[in-house]
């Protein structure tokens, strides 16, 4: 007998089980902290610095990641992918941590596979200094590693703010992070001028962000302000290039830090491919020791200038980077500006400062304390000899020592540990003559941990000489926004005149004029039928109306040039509809001028202005396009007012004018009635009228309708015809 479910809240499962992995996930996994770090990234560094690397020479990769095993338990896998990014080879930040010999891929390759731990080397890097040169004295707290044999530390002393030079891209639950990386020397005077007032112009010392691929970033500086004051926002970085006018090529020798070479060349392919791009005979990656280099080769005539412009527009040569400043503050997720992270940073800073002030203030007093009892032996060394010699026991040489100068516990116990070479007069005075200076220097620490000025100094005067070591100049370009070259999707695209035609089955035919002129019969699928045809241009859009109420958006350009011999393509496919989800009308517009005219079985008519569906945002898909209160019967694209005739299942036709309805900007209006429908009978057809169905005009709408006749009809209602 199974014992029967038992009931619990989804809350309390949550609270229970899911709320911890998530809490695990932000905290300890995919967020960095204040020195710039995720867990990851510190159990490697700091098991490095325990093995000798910052000093020593480099050691295979695979045992650096077994040795980091022992803080790190999530495998070895993951432990050296988070080395390579760290490394100069992998070239990923401005000033790496980890100098490697070996392969370790590329930062702008997407395929380039780094090479196994075995094979690759490192140690490292000298900047690492700045990182561990304090750890040693209390300036941070340790916790025991996951099985408690050993002690890791929380944070790192860091002497620079290195959340600001390392880019840090973290997804959590709930959460995630997206830090650009600054110049070190810009963010040192930034930092500096901080420090000295929390209201200084920090964009005045640090313009704009720094990426080790270099590139150029286009500066938009109300953008850039916002990311400096909120920690959210996004920038545009373009690749530079080269013209080769001897080989008529173009070399891209730069690329934005957010794609990769393979994606570029496959994004090229494909517009290639898509006859989108038609000056282009060959892309290739010519990547070697030298740096990164992606040849265009191109046709003779083609503007190189003007094709990366369009490049630019349509592939990842020109890409954002979103940011999203997202940093773990005591425990705690918070997204701060740059401002508010450097006043973090600096509470931090002060506070390691504070404590390893603390550590050599006690430790010189120590070491003070200690020098005052030997002081005391010079008094008579003699008598001290005599003590020593006297002394029957050796537990009682510390006993009678106290006793015979008056001299504390730990002062006799270093007494007595002196060797007896070192008993001599000299050394007692050259030891003791350190007390005058100790005291001096106990001193003046204490003065400088009780005032927060000097404390700000010391950090001020790191920083200066970090900015001075280890700066370097920025690699990525800044470039005004309004001084950008840009070219507009009507440039991009290749401008000639086509013909759209559109079935009753979902088929959609795009077909030049020049070849539509040499064109044969259409070719259509079996009791297929041209339900709509327009004369357009490539460059216009194409709206396509669903039977769910939904109209899609898309451009003629990216529809593929076809031949009349050719069914085209299949609608539903080319925009990835699903279920029962049909193309029921589709219209070519430029300026979105006109109106859209919805029949609807009830004899309703709803006139639309075709501005309405003109989005800035250029949404590929609009809900709600018409009404969906009554069955749909017929769609029609009126560019001006016209005379439009409605027929219904018995029989009758009427005729009227568009401009009798008012236009609506709502999308979802359910329009007028136009035509009365006769118990058990529904609107047919809309279409534009003809001049047979000119006789059937009504003078005022809604109307009954007529019936068709060789005489002019009399209306059901007893109103009479125009003609």
């Amino acid at each position: 007998m199974t014992n029967p479910p038992i009931e619990q809240q989804i809350t309390e499962t949550l609270e229970k089980n899911y709320m911890p992995y998530a809490m695990s996930v932000i905290i300890s996994r995919a967020i960095p902290e204040i020195d710039g770090f995720k867990p990851s990234h510190r159990k490697l560094l700091y098991t490095m610095y325990k093995m000798g690397l910052i000093t020593g020479t480099r050691t295979k990769s695979a045992n650096i990641v077994g040795q980091t095993m022992k803080l790190n338990p999530h495998g070895d896998a993951a432990i050296y992918e988070t080395m390579v990014r760290l490394t100069s080879g992998h070239e990923a930040l401005l000033h790496p941590f980890v100098d490697s010999k070996g392969n370790f891929g590329k930062q702008f390759s997407r395929d380039m596979a780094y090479a196994a731990p075995r094979y690759t080397e490192a140690k490292l890097d000298t900047i690492c200094t700045e990182l561990f040169g304090e750890i040693d004295k209390n300036t941070v707290d340790f916790t025991d590693n996951y099985d408690g044999t050993m002690k890791e530390p929380v944070l790192l002393p860091v002497t620079f703010p290195t959340i600001l030079v390392t880019p840090n891209q973290g997804i959590a639950v709930g959460m995630a992070s997206n830090i650009c990386s600054f110049n070190l020397r810009e963010l040192c005077e930034a930092t500096i001028a901080f420090i000295k007032n929390e209201k200084a112009d920090l964009r005045a010392h640090m313009p704009a962000p720094d990426f080790s691929t270099g590139a150029s970033l286009i500066l938009n500086e109300e953008e850039m302000d916002r990311i400096y004051e909120t920690g959210r926002g996004s920038f545009r970085l373009r690749a530079k290039y080269n013209y080769d006018k001897k080989n008529n090529c173009i070399e891209i020798y730069e690329i934005p830090y957010t794609t990769a070479t393979e994606v570029i060349i496959d994004r090229v392919v494909e517009l290639i491919k898509g006859n989108k791009i038609k000056e282009i005979s060959d892309i290739r990656d010519e990547t070697d020791l030298g740096g990164l280099k992606l040849t265009i080769d191109l046709k003779r005539g083609t503007d190189p200038d003007k094709l990366m412009m369009r490049l630019y527009k349509m592939t990842s040569l020109e890409d954002p980077f979103s940011c999203n400043f997202n940093v773990l503050i005591d425990g705690q997720p918070r997204v701060m500006g740059v401002r508010e992270i450097l006043k973090e940073w600096t509470r931090f800073r002060k506070g390691c400062i504070c404590r390893r002030l603390e550590y050599d203030i006690q430790n010189k007093k120590e070491k003070l304390h200690l020098l005052l009892g030997l002081k005391k032996i010079l008094l008579d060394i003699d008598k001290a000899i005599r003590i020593v010699r006297e002394t029957e026991k050796d537990e009682d040489v510390v006993p009678n020592l106290m006793e015979g100068f008056s001299i504390d516990k730990v002062q006799a116990e270093y007494v007595a540990e002196i060797k007896l070479r070192n008993l001599n007069k000299q050394y007692i005075l050259k030891r003791t003559a350190e007390t005058e200076a100790l005291a001096e220097e106990i001193e003046n620490l204490t003065y400088i941990l009780s005032n927060d000025s000097e404390i700000k100094k010391l950090i001020i005067a790191t920083l200066k000489e970090t900015a001075k070591k280890y700066g370097k100049e920025r690699k990525t370009e800044i470039i005004a926004g309004e001084e950008v070259e840009t070219i507009s999707v009507q440039e991009e695209v290749e401008d000639y005149n086509v013909k759209i035609f559109f079935t009753r089955e979902n088929y959609l035919k795009k077909i030049s004029l020049v070849s539509l002129r040499s064109a044969g019969e259409q070719k259509l699928k079996e009791d297929d039928e041209i339900i709509s045809e327009f004369d357009a241009s490539n460059r216009w859009d194409l709206l396509l109306f669903s039977n769910q109420q939904n109209v899609y958006k898309m451009r003629i350009s990216d529809i593929v040039d076809c031949k009349a011999s050719s069914l085209g393509d299949f609608a539903p496919n080319l925009l990835g509809l699903s279920g029962d989800e049909r193309i029921v009308y589709a219209v070519p517009t430029d300026k979105y001028t006109g109106y859209m005219l919805f029949g609807f079985e009830n004899g309703k008519v709803a006139k639309t202005e075709m501005a309405s569906y003109a989005t800035k945002l250029n949404r590929k898909k609009l809900q709600n396009a018409y009404s969906g209160a009554a069955p749909l019967i017929s769609v029609l694209y009126i560019p001006e007012n016209t005379m439009v005739t409605l027929e219904s299942t018995s029989g009758k036709l009427l005729t009227f004018s568009a401009e009798d309805l008012e236009p609506k900007t709502t999308r979802g209006t359910q329009g007028v009635q136009v035509m009365r429908m006769k118990k058990g009978h529904t609107l047919s057809k809309m279409y534009l009228a003809k001049e047979e169905t000119m006789q059937y005009k009504s003078r005022n709408i809604p109307s009954g309708g007529y019936y068709p006749q060789s005489d002019a009809p009399e209306e059901d209602d007893g109103q009479i015809s125009l003609f």
